[in-house]
């Protein structure tokens, strides 16, 4: 079997990381392609000048896009990495994933490896936060994005997986705290979308990951999610704040760390609340009606 990987990167006006990205993909994979939702700045001109394939593709969600680019594009390597635009392959992660996947035997799919996320230049290394294995890196053919409007997932179809212990993807957005309210605005609206439609079982065409608690790392956070939709509307937000700034000791992360638990682990998570409450008010908390709206916004 053979080792070469391909990149999938989705991106819209992403010129402050591209070139990140991409160069720590060099000497790893050796095809990169940027599924490009119509950046008006530099990201097609720097993303071709590195010696990406780029080819636009309009917005829905994260799911099809990545799915669009995962069945469109030209690939021809025998796996694919998933990679944002934002991060970068750190501490010898590519070689390492180049190792597992040069020694694996033929009923290995998928490679979990370790996630890091830098908020405000300071890693977050406490708070449940790190070290956090994610499937990035599966065998073409064997897996995808699942359907899902946030928290989506790789799934393999088949096989097992493996995991590297030695190096990091690195999540470090370098945009500053306005464009990080805008973009979490945004994810709380699918958040809300997400979670009701969880909530009326309206979700099982894209209930691919099956929640269970002793099971891989996606199905264990699927199982958390399922448990803190039926936790009670604004409680939950404090809940999820003391959990991981005080008992996951959040706190060793110094202001950054603060700032980060504030904004995302309450502030993101009341806002999402105050959604979902929001459009119940609005259909008079009618679940047939809320029912009806959901699939005619999100399921069509």
């Amino acid at each position: 079997m053979g080792n070469t990987i391909a990149a999938i990167i989705l991106t819209k006006d992403e010129e402050k990381h591209i070139e990140r990205c991409i160069r720590s993909l060099q000497g790893v994979c050796e095809e990169v392609f940027v599924i490009d939702c119509y950046s008006k700045d530099n990201t097609k001109a720097i993303a071709e000048s590195l010696g990406a394939k780029v080819y636009e593709h309009p917005w829905k969600n994260y799911a099809t896009q990545f799915n669009w680019g995962l069945h469109n594009c030209p690939i021809t390597a025998d796996w694919v990495w998933r990679i944002d635009a934002d991060e970068y392959l750190d501490k010898g992660l590519g070689e390492n994933v180049k190792k597992a996947i040069s020694e694996c035997g033929d009923d290995v799919n998928g490679i979990y490896v370790r996630k890091r996320i830098d908020f405000m230049g300071r890693p977050l290394m406490h708070g449940g936060w790190y070290p956090s294995y994610h499937l990035k890196v599966w065998r073409r053919g064997h897996g995808e994005c699942e359907n899902r409007w946030m928290d989506e997932h790789i799934r393999i179809f088949d096989g097992r997986a493996v995991t590297i212990e030695q190096g990091d993807q690195v999540d470090a957005n370098l945009n500053n705290l306005t464009w990080w309210m805008e973009k979490h605005n945004g994810y709380a609206t699918r958040e809300m979308a997400d979670m009701l439609m969880m909530e009326y079982g309206l979700d099982a065409s894209a209930q691919e990951v099956v929640p269970k608690f002793f099971g891989t790392e996606e199905q264990r956070k699927r199982w958390l999610k399922v448990k803190y939709i039926k936790a009670p509307l604004f409680m939950r937000p404090f809940i999820n704040f003391m959990i991981r700034y005080v008992l996951k000791a959040g706190f060793l992360d110094g202001k950054e760390g603060f700032i980060w638990h504030f904004l995302q682990g309450f502030s993101y998570r009341f806002l999402v609340d105050a959604k979902i409450f929001e459009l119940k008010k609005r259909f008079g908390f009618d679940k047939e009606k809320i029912k009806e709206y959901l699939i005619d916004t999100y399921m069509k």
